[in-house]
């Protein structure tokens, strides 16, 4: 058992130390923490690499960016292009779901060094019989290491350079002919190579690009006040998948534990039809691989995925590891939590808060290792039944080395599984989780609520290094959270911050019924739901007026068209100035690309949800190489109007009352 956690040998072995390897590589980017920690892409991605490489004097460099998946014997080389200032570049296309390696290597070209000297030699009008000497060396030498057909060719211009008449030497020396021979048969003896094999993890489409719906399964009976049913979820699948979402999240549907249950609004007494709180998780009906009874079968669970699959829809799972008193686990491995000295069970505090219905599991267990392994084993459990996405509730409460390896050992098995933290914690615990495997992160985009603070943290997650690992999942709403923007808001405000979080991330998701229907009443004082779902069974009246249903599957749609929206990195904010050179701070935009650039989208948005504002945007034209008069056309998405812009600045208006947002697509001149 123990062989599970042995930490593995060093997949990189340094070449041995050979003083004649003069080629220095350094600053290879990106590299997170020294290479301890993969970048991610999707697959498809083009992944692009620099490096800083450089030798003494002025000889000619050939540099080689390689890149293999993890575990094959022979790397693919892909050659490096010098940007000056001795940094290069090379990119290659990432593979399949899985995990890829890359480094660099580079050697000094001896023959490109002396070519480039005989042509100054020459320009100079110098005598360069010796150099030609030297020239057929440096070609017998190629001709050694080249393969049949170059051999012959080389062979042949050993020949002109060596006994040929000066000026048929020249000509050969100088051959594109002997120069390509000669590249095929690189001299590579005294590359050097990175000291480290860095690591990319690739994930599937999805990963890049998701819409996320969380509902609760035992709201859905058509019986009003009956337990809902998988069989009663699955006709609420189509209904999901015209509104345009992906992925259905579902809250734990374990059977849900009596003893401490959590009456309404998390009361501390349950009356005697209370559901409680299905994070309270374990019963005698079963732990962590069981269904509540009232949901239905494992069978019925399994149809559920089956359906959801064929409307396009990826069904994902909340991992919660916390035990109800009445898990199994408590009397079958009482050592994995912590005891008080009454001999009572440590429940769940986060004072003042106090969650007496779960008992968290002790990451300091002396039997971890087992631990460990049961708690891997249950998301084996569900990818068996067909679940490849989860949503894992308070990651950063457990341990970060058992993420790493429990996340690490799932992927080897299904690289296309995608983990989501549920994480609203301190950045770098957050920062950590997205290094450690996790696909997804939750942020801080529920309380970034001005021009300011939108753009600050949006500049933060897209151009720094949290942009090569951390993957930003925004969500307006949850369960747990009804941020006070939202308390009490109209249905514009509504329409605002999902237009943000759908527009400003390619991934993104929402407590869907709560937040289609605009539901805004707040518990009082707190940043929680009155009448919470997590507590009860709810009855929701989804064509209730003032539903956004209409606006959700709008933007859903955009988004699918533009390939500019399925990305979170490539953007750009504009300038909206209210008066000469004052800015707005009501209305704000931004540019998306896809990265061939054919797709531009400029979202516009009011975050004024009461008043018509409106100011002078200035689009950046030059951008895209175009002059600051260009005339071009941009199309709004939204309304399907179609207006001419003419230069970088035009004016804007929006009035929140018919839509507050524009959803330009920019046509430029071709």
């Amino acid at each position: 058992m123990k062989s599970e956690f042995v930490q593995p040998a060093p997949i990189w072995q340094e070449r041995p130390f050979d003083g004649r390897r003069r080629v220095v590589i350094d600053r290879v980017f990106p590299e997170i923490d020294g290479g301890r920690f993969p970048v991610k892409r999707i697959e498809g991605e083009r992944m692009e690499v620099e490096a800083d490489i450089f030798t003494d004097g002025a000889d000619t460099i050939v540099a080689e960016l390689l890149h293999r998946r993890k575990g094959e014997p022979e790397w693919n080389a892909v050659p490096m292009t010098h940007l000056g200032n001795d940094r290069w570049t090379a990119a290659f296309e990432v593979g399949l779901p899985g995990m890829y390696e890359y480094t660099v290597q580079a050697w000094i070209d001896h023959f490109e060094t002396w070519r480039k000297g005989l042509r100054k030699k020459l320009d100079a009008g110098q005598e360069v019989a010796l150099d030609l000497r030297i020239g057929a060396t440096l070609v017998e030498l190629g001709a050694a290491r080249a393969k049949d057909e170059d051999s012959g060719t080389l062979h042949h211009f050993i020949g002109l350079l060596s006994v040929g008449g000066r000026e048929a030497a020249i000509e050969a020396a100088l051959s594109e002919g002997l120069a390509a021979a000669m590249q095929r048969s690189p001299e590579k003896a005294m590359a050097s190579l990175y000291d480290k094999s860095l690591q990319l993890q690739s994930d599937r489409k999805l990963a890049g690009f998701s819409s996320w719906y969380e509902f609760f399964p035992r709201s859905w009976s058509e019986e009003p006040g009956k337990h809902g049913t998988f069989r009663d979820c699955m006709k609420l699948l189509p209904r999901i998948a015209l509104m345009g979402f992906d992925v259905v999240y579902l809250p734990p549907i374990h059977p849900i534990g009596l003893s401490k249950r959590k009456g309404r609004n998390n009361a501390l007494v349950a009356g005697p039809n209370d559901p409680g709180s299905c994070w309270a998780i374990g019963s005698p009906d079963g732990g962590h691989t069981s269904v509540h009874p009232e949901l239905g079968t494992m069978e019925d669970f399994e149809a559920f995925v089956a359906e959801a699959e064929k409307h396009g829809i990826s069904v994902a799972l909340d991992i919660a590891f916390q035990c109800s008193p009445d898990h199994p686990w408590v009397e079958e491995h009482p050592q994995w939590f912590r005891w008080r000295p009454d001999g009572t069970v440590q429940f769940a505090e986060n004072p003042p808060k106090r969650y007496e219905d779960i008992l968290p599991i002790d990451f300091e267990s002396a039997d971890w290792q087992n631990l460990w392994i049961a708690l891997r084993d249950i998301f084996l459990f569900w990818i068996d039944k067909g679940v490849k996405v989860f949503r894992v509730d308070n990651p950063h409460t457990k341990g970060f080395a058992f993420w790493e390896w429990a996340i690490g050992s799932i992927r080897e098995q299904h690289p296309e599984a995608m983990f989501l933290a549920e994480a609203f914690t301190r950045p770098k615990l957050m920062a950590r989780l997205a290094k450690g495997g996790y696909t997804h992160s939750y942020t801080y985009f529920t309380w970034r609520n001005s021009k300011h603070d939108l753009q600050e943290y949006l500049t933060e997650l897209t151009s720094t290094e949290l942009k090569e690992y951390m993957r930003p999942n925004f969500w307006p709403n949850t369960p747990d959270i009804l941020h006070e923007e939202l308390q009490g808001g109209s249905r514009a405000k509504f329409i605002i911050r999902f237009i943000l979080a759908a527009t400003l991330s390619s991934n993104y998701g929402m407590y869907g019924p709560a937040y289609e229907l605009c539901e805004n009443a707040p518990y009082p004082g707190k940043e929680e739901y009155i009448d919470s779902e997590k507590y009860e069974i709810k009855q929701w009246e989804l064509d209730r007026p003032g539903n956004i249903r209409s606006e959700i599957a709008m933007v859903n749609r955009i988004r699918r068209n533009n390939p500019a929206l399925q990305q979170t990195s490539d953007i750009t904010f504009v300038r909206i100035e209210v008066s000469a050179g004052q800015e707005h701070e009501q209305v704000m935009g931004y540019v998306k690309c896809s990265p061939d650039r054919s797709n531009i989208i400029l979202t516009v948005v009011n975050l004024d949800d009461r008043n018509t504002r409106g100011g002078w945007l200035r689009f950046p034209l030059e951008r895209f190489g175009r002059t600051h008069t260009e005339r071009f056309m941009v199309e709004d998405l939204l309304s399907g109007r179609t207006f001419e812009w003419n230069g970088e600045w035009n004016y804007v208006e929006l009035d929140p009352h018919l839509m507050p947002a524009h959803i330009f697509r920019v046509n430029l001149p071709s």
